[in-house]
């Protein structure tokens, strides 16, 4: 099953949200932590100490691996596209 447009060419609405997505992959690996403090934002309300929940570097290294992971499968659904 594939997303086309209906002249067979890529869906471009799919190409911009893969664009996106790889976008939102390169923050998680290059800076972690500006996503925590975006996060940590919608936390308060719900969370007693949003600044307590900060992670350690080991997860912040973790977060970085699934970044790595999640870049490489946008990518190659985006490569699907083109």
């Amino acid at each position: 099953m594939q997303a086309t447009s209906e002249g067979g060419g890529p869906n471009p609405a799919l190409i911009a949200f893969l664009c996106l997505f790889l976008i939102m992959g390169l923050v998680q690996v290059i800076r972690p932590q500006l996503l925590w403090r975006v996060n940590s934002r919608m936390q308060r309300g719900w969370v007693k100490d949003p600044e307590g929940t900060e992670p350690t570097g080991k997860g912040y290294a973790m977060q970085r691996v699934t970044g790595v992971i999640f870049l490489a499968v946008a990518t190659w659904m985006l490569v699907q596209q083109v």
